[in-house]
This record gives C-alpha cells, structure tokens and sequence, in this order.
C-alpha cells in the first residue's frame, strides 16, 4: 500500500479580516484567493496557514495575530477553541450583535433581493451567560486529549460533555460550561465522578456498547429541573444505583427520567421515557402563562429572550381582538396561546402529533378557549377545504425550522392572500429564498433581528408582510 505523502505546509502572511462569513469564520483576501480564516475577526490582521485550497477560496487557522482588532476580547471559557459551541467568545458583544444584524441584511439583500432599509436595530439578549434552558451531554469512553495532554488512566478517559467539531467518537470533558445556571455543573460533574468511581461503564460511539450514553438537563424560569439519563447496556442494579443516587444528591429535581436507548443514534423520540422520581414534566412561564414542557417537548432554549421574541411577533401582528390567526409550525403551541387573548380565533397547525398534543394542553392549563389545533403536512392540511371551514385568516403567523417552508406552503400562502405574514425565522437565507417567492403578493413593512444565541453566529428575525392592493 502506498503511503501518502505529506504536503508541505503553506503560511501566508499578513492578512487583512475584512468580513465574517454566515458560519462565523473571518474573510480575508489575497491576490488571488479569499480565504475563511477560524477565529478571526474583522480588523485583525493575521497570520495564517492554508489548510484547504479550491480554485478561488481556502480554509486557513490563526497561526499569530500580528494586530488585533477592536473587537477582539479575552474567551471566558477554558474550553474555547476546542469546544464547538460559543465560538464567537473572543468577540466582544457588541461586535456580535453588529456582525448578526449584517448577515441578516446580507442575506436578505442578495439572496431576496429585499429592500431592507425598514430594517429596525437587532435585540441583543439581556443574558450573555447562562441563558439555555436545555442541554445535552454524551457519555463517552474515549475523551479528547489535547497536546498537552500526558497518559492517562483508564477512569481519566470516561468522558461527559459535548463533541469534539468533526469528530463524532470524541467527548471533550467540560468542567464548567456558562451556557447554563446552577445546578447545571454541578449535576454533571457529580454523576460524571460517582459513574466512574463505582464502575458504571461510559459509551463506546463506535463500537455501541457500554452503560452510559447520554445526560439532558432542562431548567425553566419557574426554578423546575428537569434530568434524563440515557442507558444503552447497562449492568444489573446500575439504573438504581445511579438514579437514587442523583435523587439523594439534587433532591431540588422536579423531573428526573430515564431512557433504554439502544438504537445507533441518539434520538429519543421514538423511546420509552421512565419516571424514577417527580412528575414527567416541567413549567415554564411567561406572562402569566404555563406551558407544559415534557422530554420531548420543543420549546425556545433561551426562555428570557423567547419572551421578548413573541412580544416582537404579536406587535408586528397587530392583533385588536377580532382577528383569525394562522400559527404555521406552531410546534407546542407558544406563539399560539401567547397571542390567543389578542385574536379572536387562533388555529395551529404542526407536523409531530406529540408537539399538538402539548399544545393543547398548554391551552387547557390556561383555560385558552380560543385556540384549535391540527397535525399533518403543511402543504396537506391547508387545503381549500380546511380554509372555507374554519375561514380565510386575517393574519399568518409562520416559524418554519431552518430549512424554511415547501414551495408548495408558500404557494398555499399566497392563495390564501392574508391581509398579514408575520415570518419568525432562525435561517436569514432560507427566509430571504421564501421572500422571494412572495415578493410579487407582498410587500416587506418591518424587519427586526433577535438575537437569541450570544457567542455564536446564530440569529433570529423577524418580518411583517402586507399584501399589496
């Protein structure tokens, strides 16, 4: 077998960052190559080394800053860099939120051709740190070394954390993570040590065996927790010792579960979820209104700044109480029964049966008498027939998830000809693609980005069509 020979490396010197890319990465030019430079921001200039070349644009790493940009702050976390998760640490948050507004104008300029000088200021979050409600860890026997790294025992290598960027068989062990609130650290770092110490084996992502596979924590602005523990082949006696001893340890746990999941992917929908101790949900609250959040349930993971998302949602509505409102992909039913006592009739209408189920119920703990519910295929259930029985909506509202609505959803909206769309999107390009499909019925009145992720490239926003006369 012939073995392949190393090529030599190629370094590039001073490199101005002028722009950041949609997936966070730095822009910087040559003479005959832009490149899309990790970790860096625009101001810097830098030194890199090619890691990937195509014909008109390369991959490259920082190799030294020779000047830093203005922008540039100090990463709070011992885990950046390495972590795929914040990696816009190193930006300081105003430079965040002005990069986030660009790329969404960005997006819906050249991808819709959408005139976007209505555009309003981008929401920044009042959290920076701290703000999921939900986190998922893995379990797994083979943790990431770093170079520093000397040899390690066997316990030292049974890792809890997140995956490493690329490589789906390595964990990197977290510490201290600043994406979610106490007890979130100490839970993981408690069951991480106590499953070692008493033998309960970590999972093996290539090989699918061993005991532990995956940790979910869920905590909501009422102060409940919610913890999962997902199994894969666990010993005799190793779900009951493990499970009592979390009890013991965080009696404050409102919800603690546990899954068998020994399928090869992660998933948990389709699995059985076992009540150890609480009940099998938790509340979340927001003016004045519960929802019921379950382990499966979907719900905004930064509940502070989801609040201020559907206030934006319900001004651009402008909802006097005698509207029909279509919530499109109304998931749990949040936007729905938050805009319920504005309108005079709410009907969602989402693909998971589950996600329905929990959106009635989030109506009926609130005694929400105004709201209907369907499941189904978009593109199915509005139909003619759905619309002449239940009526033609005075307003849409629509939150698709990333990869934005089916033509045949937009098509179905501009039948309906709603006098009001109000697109809530996390994808700025596939909303500036679904834009464009409309562009000939409706005309753009407000654009508002919402910053929902800190630290990262992600973005929200919101925009309010109006049909034209």
């Amino acid at each position: 077998m012939r073995r392949k020979i190393p090529q030599e490396k190629k370094f590039i010197n001073d490199i101005h960052i002028v722009d950041i890319a949609e997936e966070g990465k730095g822009v910087g030019k040559t003479d005959d190559l832009v490149l899309f430079i990790e970790k860096a921001i625009p101001g810097d200039i830098v030194d890199v080394e090619l890691m990937k070349k195509k014909k008109s644009f390369g991959e490259a790493r920082v190799v030294s800053i020779k000047t830093p940009s203005a922008h540039r702050v100090e990463p709070f976390c011992a885990h950046f860099g390495v972590c795929g998760g914040c990696k816009w640490q190193h930006m300081n948050y105003d430079a965040q939120l002005l990069f986030k507004q660009q790329s969404v104008d960005n997006a819906l300029t050249r991808l819709g051709k959408v005139d976007t000088s209505k555009m309003e200021p981008i929401l920044g979050s009042q959290d920076t740190a701290y703000y999921r409600n939900k986190l998922e860890y893995t379990f797994s026997n083979k943790r990431w070394l770093t170079s520093v790294d000397e040899e390690h025992e066997e316990s030292e290598m049974q890792a809890l954390g997140f995956h490493v960027p690329g490589r789906f068989d390595k964990i990197l062990a977290i510490k201290h993570c600043y994406l979610q609130a106490d007890p979130s650290n100490d839970l993981r770092n408690s069951i991480r040590d106590f499953s070692v110490e008493n033998g309960i084996s970590f999972y093996d992502l290539r090989m699918h065996e061993g005991a532990l596979r995956n940790l979910i924590i869920r905590v909501s602005s009422t102060g409940e927790l919610m913890v999962i523990v997902v199994f894969a082949y666990p010993e005799e006696g190793q779900v009951e010792l493990l499970m009592s001893f979390i009890k013991d340890k965080f009696p404050s746990i409102t919800s603690l579960l546990y899954i068998i999941n020994q399928k090869k992917n992660d998933t948990i929908f389709d699995q059985e979820i076992e009540v150890y101790a609480g009940r099998d949900f938790i509340y979340e609250e927001m003016e004045g209104l519960k929802f019921k959040i379950g382990p499966k349930s979907f719900y905004q993971t930064n509940s502070r700044q989801a609040y201020e998302l559907y206030k934006i949602t319900r001004d651009f509505a402008g909802l006097t109480g005698n509207e029909l409102v279509y919530d499109l992909y109304t998931g749990a039913g949040t936007i729905a029964n938050f805009v319920a006592k504005y309108a005079k009739q709410v009907v969602g209408v989402e693909y998971v049966p589950t996600a329905i189920e929990d959106a009635k119920v989030n109506s009926q703990i609130n005694n929400v008498t105004n709201t209907k519910f369907y499941a189904g295929d978009m593109k199915d259930v509005l139909t003619a027939e759905f619309i002449k029985i239940h009526g033609k909506p005075d307003v849409v509202i629509t939150d698709p998830p990333r990869a934005g609505m089916h033509a045949d959803v937009v098509k179905r909206l501009l039948e309906m000809r709603a006098p009001k769309v109000v697109y809530v999107s996390c994808n700025a390009a596939t909303q500036a693609r679904d834009l464009a499909l409309m562009a000939d019925t409706y005309e753009i009145e407000r654009i508002k980005p919402v910053d929902m992720f800190p630290h990262t490239q992600h973005v929200e926003n919101v925009v309010l069509l109006k049909l034209k006369d």
